[in-house]
C-alpha cells in the first residue's frame, strides 16, 4: 500500500517506522525543513508518571488567575476566536474528578507501551539516543502541593506504578547532593526515563531514509481529491500523491488539515519554550518537575541540562515573546537559587507549539468520515514520551491488527 503521513515530528516518524517494517511504501510530507519541530526542543520525559492529563479542576481555576500575566506558567492569550471559544468550553466541561479520573488508565497504558517500544529501539545497533532511566522528581514547595502529592502517589500505586515514593526535604536533598534545592520534598517517579531528543530524530529520519522511506520536507498539503469515504490523492503546493492510506499528524496545524476533510477536531496550539545550556556548569542527577513553577529540568546526553516549560494558547502566527523565558527562568531560580542562568537572546531560545486536545488525550484512530485516514495528533506535551507507542498503534490500526491496548479514550470523533 502506498501509505502518506503528513507531518514530520516523532509521531509522524515513528507511524512511519512501523509501517515500513509491515512492508508499506511510505511517504512522509512535512511543510517545514523537519529540524526544529516541538520534538527536538522538548524536556525528553518518556514519562508513565504523567497520567493527570492537561485538563483538570486545579488547571482551570489556577489558569483564570493567570490568564492576564503573559509571564505565568499557563497563559490564554485572549483573542477572537471561534475555535478557541469552542476549544475553551469543551476543555471546562472535561476538567472534572470523574473524567480526570477516566483519563489516568489510558495514559498510563500508551506511556507503558511507548517506553516499551524505545527500549525496544535501543536494543537495535543504528539507535543510540541517550536513553537513561533515573526516575523523575516532582519537587513542591509548598504543604498545599505536599497533600496533592500524597494523593498523586495512592494513585499512581493503584495504577500499578508501584515504585513510586513520596520524598521529604532530606531524602530529597540526598538525590541531587550538587546543589541547594528550595523544596520540602517531592515525588520520585521510578519508572520515568529520559533520552536527548536531537539524536532519536536524527537516528530515525536517517534509519527511515536507509530502509526506503520517501521523506519530502518544505511541502504544505493544501487538498484532498476524495471519492466514496476514501482520499484517493494528497495534493501539495508543489505536486499530487496517490494514497491508499492517509495519517495525519500534524500537530498543532492537525485542526486546519481536518477541516479540509470536514473534521472537527477541538485542538488549540499551545507553544512552549526551553534553554539548553551546553557543557553545563550546573549538574543534576534527575530530570526534575518544579510544582509550582512549572518548569522541566532534563540531564541530557551527559554534558547538557535543558530547562523547559509554559503553556502559552496563542496563535501559530503570533511572535515567541520572551517574557515567557524571563517567567521560566525566574521560577527556576526560586526552586535552584544556585542556577545563575542568563536570559539569553532570542536566537538562543528554543520555542514550538504543542497540539492541545480539549480533553487532554491525543486523538488516534480512525475517523467515522474516512475510511483509510487514521488520526494520530494532539498529544500536547507528550509528544515525545508517546511517540513510540502512537507509532505502533497506527500501524496496528491500518493493518487492522489486535491493537497493544484499549484505544476508544482516544477517539477523534469523541466530541462529535
Amino acid at each position: 500500500m502506498n501509505i502518506i503521513i503528513i507531518g514530520g515530528g516523532i509521531i509522524g516518524l515513528s507511524s512511519a517506522y512501523y509501517l515500513q517494517k509491515s512492508g508499506h511504501d511510505v511517504i512522509v510530507i512535512d511543510k517545514t525543513d523537519m529540524s526544529d519541530n516541538c520534538s527536538y526542543g522538548n524536556a525528553g520525559y518518556v514519562c508513565p508518571s504523567h497520567f493527570i492529563p492537561l485538563a483538570t479542576p486545579g488547571i482551570v481555576k489556577q489558569g483564570l488567575k493567570w490568564m492576564m500575566n503573559s509571564t505565568s506558567p499557563f497563559y490564554v492569550q485572549p483573542r477572537l476566536s471561534l475555535s478557541l471559544m469552542d476549544w475553551g468550553l469543551k476543555f471546562i466541561s472535561s476538567a472534572t474528578p470523574e473524567k480526570v479520573e477516566r483519563a489516568a488508565i489510558p495514559l498510563r497504558d500508551i506511556n507503558m507501551l511507548s517506553k516499551a517500544k524505545y527500549e525496544e529501539w535501543i536494543k537495535e545497533s543504528h539507535f543510540d539516543f541517550a536513553y537513561e532511566q533515573k526516575g523523575l522528581l516532582e519537587i513542591f514547595q509548598t504543604e498545599k502541593s505536599l497533600e496533592h502529592a500524597k494523593h498523586t502517589v495512592e494513585k499512581a500505586h493503584q495504577l500499578g506504578l508501584t515504585d513510586t515514593q513520596l520524598l521529604n526535604a532530606d531524602e530529597l536533598f540526598a538525590k541531587e547532593p550538587q546543589t541547594k534545592i528550595n523544596g520540602i520534598g517531592a515525588i520520585y517517579f521510578k519508572c520515568d526515563a529520559h533520552l536527548y531528543p536531537q539524536k532519536l530524530m536524527h537516528q530515525l529520519i536517517d534509519h527511515l531514509k536507509k530502509n526506503g522511506v520517501i521523506i519530502q520536507t518544505n511541502e504544505e498539503v493544501i487538498g484532498f481529491e476524495k471519492e466514496n469515504k476514501q482520499i484517493k490523492r494528497v495534493f501539495t503546493k508543489k505536486t499530487a500523491y496517490n494514497a491508499d492510506a492517509v495519517v495525519i499528524a500534524t500537530g498543532s496545524w492537525s485542526r486546519e488539515l481536518a477541516n479540509k476533510l470536514n473534521i472537527n477536531i477541538p485542538l488549540v496550539a499551545g507553544r512552549g519554550y526551553s534553554v539548553t545550556l551546553e557543557d553545563s556548569p550546573y549538574k543534576i542527577n534527575h530530570p526534575a518537575v518544579l510544582v509550582e513553577g512549572r518548569v522541566a529540568l532534563t540531564p541530557m546526553d551527559g554534558n547538557k541540562i535543558r530547562f523547559g516549560g509554559t503553556m502559552e494558547i496563542t496563535s501559530t502566527k503570533t511572535p515567541p515573546r520572551m517574557n515567557r523565558v524571563v517567567g521560566l527562568l525566574n521560577s527556576l531560580k526560586r526552586f535552584f537559587p544556585e542556577f545563575d542562568v542568563p536570559v539569553p537572546s532570542i536566537e538562543n531560545v528554543w520555542y514550538g507549539f504543542r497540539p492541545c486536545s480539549a480533553d487532554g488525550l491525543p486523538y488516534i484512530g480512525r475517523t467515522k468520515q474516512w475510511n483509510n485516514l487514521i488520526m494520530a495528533t494532539g498529544h500536547a506535551m507528550l509528544g515525545l514520551s508517546l511517540g513510540a507507542g502512537t507509532g505502533k498503534l497506527v500501524d496496528e490500526i491500518l493493518n487492522e491488527k489486535e491493537l497493544s491496548m484499549n484505544i476508544s479514550p482516544f477517539n477523534p470523533d469523541r466530541f462529535n
